[in-house]
């Protein structure tokens, strides 16, 4: 098989600035992403596949036609087009390092920014192999761009192979997953599909079916300003207030402190003076009774600053996000199976890990679509460290067809 494709979609979809926007209504939250969307509907139809179909919300469907008659169970593929907002994917630089050897990756001479096994082990992972990394001023764009190529090279090898024995094979392409909206505007019933996979994970050999229950949580701080000399029992400073409802949550349940099956909560955005303030956060646990009691400690301090500052003086806002796939994907334990054989047979070490984040997967688990979720090579997501092995491309997309032949095969 030849995947030389895969490397340069790649570099073709990450040139594309397709950043998400929290907070925005419409979907896709930013018009730029619908140039990619454009662009992938173009490319599938050039390649051949059937029902393509880009809606007005940028989410692309299309159909790889069974190869044989036998009544199969129908398996589909998903990723997500945008990229974080947690830093720029404006022209996005990348470039090569071939056959890695183990020393730090100068990103940035100008800027002094390295990219360190020090800092970062994983590198080591990756001696003598080929890497793409970022100039240090952006995300590369790997999350999950590395899977849209991936996938995109799989479905143009099957449709020049139709001695492959397969049955149908769905393909979507989503928007705005990294601001929680992927799924808003997704079709199960055009998709079509009775199970599929996101590849939306990290290196290669990660196979996930558990995610964090999540929950966003704002806190909205209403103070009162006087004059700093005539402040004693009147003034209420909101920056203040906003500070001691963060210093009343467990110190330890911090994501740089945790790891594994252990939940966080996450301050993500700070604002404020004395009048005003406001904190988000992203609230996460695997278990779902720990996730419920995170939430209920969270209302609760809200209810003590209120009646210590006067009611009115906090206001709490929590809705959750979406929650942990297991209980979604268990009673479908074959597609853990079916990917876990693909991945020995092509001497893919498997290691199922719990996700420390969300995939659409989770939300399309729970809208009648079992969806665990694929490694698609990238590392440290969402910063200016990301990279990517060339090789754990290639043999993802090996992967995705090997799949789908065991699919055809257990028909």
């Amino acid at each position: 098989m030849s995947e030389s494709s895969v490397k340069d979609r790649f570099l073709r979809y990450i040139s594309m600035d397709t950043q998400s926007e929290e907070e925005k209504e419409p979907i896709p939250s930013t018009e730029k992403q619908k140039v990619l969307a454009g662009l992938l509907a173009e490319e599938l139809r050039g390649m051949g596949a059937s029902a393509v179909t880009l809606d007005s919300q940028s989410y692309v469907y299309a159909v790889i036609p069974a190869t044989t008659q036998k009544e199969l169970p129908v398996v589909g593929f998903i990723a997500h087009m945008d990229t974080s907002p947690d830093a720029s994917g404006k022209d996005v630089k990348a470039r090569m390092v071939s056959h890695y050897d183990g020393k730090e990756i100068c990103l940035n001479e100008k800027e002094g920014i390295l990219l360190s096994p020090e800092e970062f082990p994983s590198l080591m992972n990756y001696v003598g192999q080929d890497l793409i990394v970022t100039d240090g001023t952006t995300l590369l764009g790997a999350d999950d761009k590395a899977g849209v190529a991936e996938i995109m090279s799989m479905a143009e090898y099957l449709l020049a192979h139709p001695e492959i024995p397969h049955g149908k094979v769905c393909i979507g392409f989503t928007p705005d997953e990294e601001v929680g909206r992927g799924t808003e505007g997704f079709d199960v019933e055009l998709f079509g599909a009775d199970v599929a996979y996101t590849v939306d994970g990290g290196a290669l050999g990660e196979l996930e079916y558990e995610n964090f229950n999540a929950a966003s949580g704002r806190v909205l701080v209403h103070g009162r300003g006087v004059h700093p000399g005539s402040a004693k029992n009147i003034m209420k400073n909101a920056s203040l207030i906003a500070m001691e409802f963060h210093q009343m949550l467990p110190a330890a349940q911090n994501p740089m402190y945790t790891e594994g099956y252990e939940g966080f909560f996450h301050l993500t955005d700070i604002r404020g003076d004395m009048v005003e303030a406001r904190m988000d956060y992203i609230i996460r646990d695997h278990d779902r009774e720990k996730f419920e009691q995170k939430k209920r400690l969270f209302s609760r301090i809200g209810d003590f600053l209120n009646e210590k500052y006067g009611a009115g003086t906090i206001e709490v806002i929590v809705r959750d996000s979406y929650y942990n796939m297991r209980e979604k994907i268990e009673p479908h334990k074959y597609l853990l199976d079916i990917a876990r054989a693909c991945m020995e047979k092509m001497g893919i070490v498997p290691r199922i890990t719990p996700i420390r984040g969300g995939t659409d997967g989770a939300r399309l688990s729970y809208m009648g679509l079992p969806c665990p979720n694929l490694c698609a090579g990238g590392e440290n997501f969402h910063g200016v460290f990301e990279y990517v092995c060339v090789q754990s491309m290639e043999k993802i997309v090996r992967l995705l067809v090997e799949i789908v032949r065991e699919f055809g095969a257990r028909g």
